[in-house]
């Protein structure tokens, strides 16, 4: 039976393109990138959604809490054999007035409900990853995305490496910067999402860890 890989995250697990306000296609998110790299032991499974957060309601949109997912998603797709959580992002816009460390707090609720949802594990056993989102760039202020976003979001979203570092520590799961391997900016629309260069980046990231923790 090949393996399960569930990659619950955001925008940038969808593979949304700033360029043309749509999607990267299968040959460029990084998700099918991953799932060419690992083979046919493994199957990746795309659960990107535009403006999720960890565990915040957002008063403007409506079911884009991870926390009130999670449950149906890893059911849904089990058995799973690893979880790889990159969310963040969403959770540093103004109105939900959160720091860096309170946004680290949700993505631990988070880990907890995953973890509680023992059925879906194989063997009953969790194994999540944590991916630690892309920075976003301060310039993303005089964009028109940095209206609704608001103001501090890129100081808050450099501050989830370390935050993200201490729930990985405390929880037991695994760890990875994505800022530490994806060397390409983000694009020059909104500064916040991934480029095709940078999707093929975190894909090799990936591969190399998941190789590690999935041998």
């Amino acid at each position: 039976m090949k393996r399960h890989i569930v990659c619950f995250g955001d925008s940038n697990t969808h593979g949304y393109c700033a360029e043309t306000g749509g999607r990267f296609g299968e040959d460029e998110r990084w998700c099918c990138l991953l799932q060419e790299k690992l083979g046919d032991g493994f199957l990746v499974i795309e659960e990107g959604l535009s403006g999720r957060t960890t565990c915040f309601e957002d008063p403007i949109h409506e079911s884009l809490s991870g926390l009130d997912y999670i449950y149906p998603c890893l059911m849904s797709h089990e058995p799973v054999d690893l979880l790889v959580i990159m969310l963040g992002t969403n959770d540093t816009k103004e109105r939900f007035g959160s720091s860096a460390a309170c946004i680290a707090l949700g993505l631990k609720r988070l880990i907890a409900k995953a973890v509680a949802t023992t059925d879906c594990w194989r063997d009953g056993k969790a194994s999540i990853l944590i991916v630690v989102p892309q920075n976003i760039d301060r310039r993303y202020e005089d964009t028109e995305v940095g209206c609704t976003m608001g103001r501090g979001c890129a100081e808050k979203s450099e501050g989830l490496a370390a935050e993200f570092a201490k729930i990985a520590e405390l929880t037991g799961c695994h760890y990875l910067d994505a800022n530490r391997f994806v060397s390409a900016e983000p694009n020059d629309i909104d500064y916040m999402h991934l480029t095709r260069e940078g999707h093929g980046q975190l894909a090799d990231a990936l591969a190399g860890k998941i190789r590690e923790i999935l041998p």
